[in-house]
């Protein structure tokens, strides 16, 4: 496929581009992640794409995204499925598709969960993070990833030895910044003063769970980023697809709930919950959009509001790519509106 990216994607609106924390970085407000749709095609031949119609698919979301001003694309080793096949096959993309633009792009990584057998396959020590990362380079086939992470805490490794990997990355050349995931409002102001203490790579972006069913971080989290200067990057701002309209009439049979070992389990979709998405819904139709759409906003939302840089989606086809995107179009939400979101909620 011969792509040539749109020549007015970064004639975007001004607030799209958002500095992240204290840095030099700037993030789009919306990012795409390659969790679920970017691995290998499924085993069960009547279910699942071809691995080429699925790889054309994940070319035709890259592009769509880079066209419309998506910059950054946010992986993991174990990003799947199996683990290790996003990173493959985005590298795959990136080599035949998108090489003349790397310099435009952010990729980011993490290491945290497991990912080889053993002692050393997984969690935060230094030997697993820089061996994850190496493997990670190998398979995208670049020198260097733009933002390395530590995709989550670990309770044993001391915190100095995961930051001083963190630091050992960006100092080597293989990542430019240092992130943090899923830490602790306190883990975070410790890891922040860590890194200032001991003169390493300072973290400048973390990446939580956020989104209006999970707000955990506004008291916890948000407060510790902004004192330490650091940018957020919000996951999963759309509850793994709870605020779309695919649950307004309950549990569709080829729901991600339905899934056996999916993270959305069937048992968290109660009536309540369903009453609660409907309402929502009600609020974003007589804004003229959809419930997704509203869901991005509210998380977007002036950072002197929500403190969010950008959130990052997941995709399955382009279309969802579009859309998503047009959630930036519509008019601020206003604060009779933020009101009643919190009353729908309640």
């Amino acid at each position: 496929m011969s792509y040539q990216p749109i020549e007015t994607r970064y004639d975007v609106k001004p607030d799209w581009f958002r500095r992240c924390g204290q840095s030099g970085l700037l993030l789009p407000a919306i990012s795409l992640g390659l969790w679920h749709n970017f691995g290998d095609a499924g085993t069960d031949a009547a279910q699942s794409p071809s691995d080429a119609a699925l790889h054309e698919n994940c070319q035709k979301m890259l592009f769509t995204s880079f066209d419309l001003g998506i910059t950054h694309f946010d992986l993991a080793n174990n990003y799947g499925p199996k683990p290790g096949a996003a990173e493959s096959r985005f590298g795959k993309i990136l080599h035949e598709d998108l090489w003349a633009y790397r310099d435009e792009l952010i990729i980011s990584t993490k290491a945290g969960y497991r990912m080889w057998p053993g002692p050393y396959g997984e969690w935060g020590s230094r030997k697993y993070l820089l061996a994850s990362l190496n493997q990670s380079l190998k398979r995208m086939r670049v020198d260097y990833v733009d933002i390395f992470y530590s995709h989550r805490p670990d309770p044993h490794t001391p915190l100095d030895e995961t930051l001083g990997a963190l630091d050992s990355a960006v100092k080597s050349g293989k990542a430019i910044y240092a992130g943090i995931s899923s830490y602790s409002g306190p883990r975070t102001r410790d890891a922040a003063l860590l890194a200032a203490s001991r003169s390493f790579a300072r973290p400048i972006i973390h990446q939580p769970v956020y989104s209006m069913l999970n707000r955990w971080v506004e008291k916890d989290l948000l407060p510790e980023t902004e004192a330490a200067g650091m940018g957020t990057i919000a996951f999963c701002p759309l509850a793994q697809g709870l605020l779309t309209n695919k649950y307004l009439a309950g549990i569709p049979q080829d729901s991600r709930a339905k899934q056996p070992d999916g993270f959305l389990k069937e048992n968290q979709i109660t009536p309540e919950l369903v009453v609660r998405l409907n309402k929502l819904n009600d609020i974003a139709k007589a804004r003229g959009q959809s419930l997704a759409q509203l869901s991005l906003q509210w998380v977007l939302r002036p950072q002197g509001q929500s403190g969010i840089t950008s959130a990052l989606i997941g995709a399955s086809r382009p279309a969802q790519v579009v859309e998503n995107v047009k959630a930036l179009s519509f008019g601020p939400i206003s604060s009779d509106e933020l009101k009643q979101i919190d009353m729908a909620l309640a």
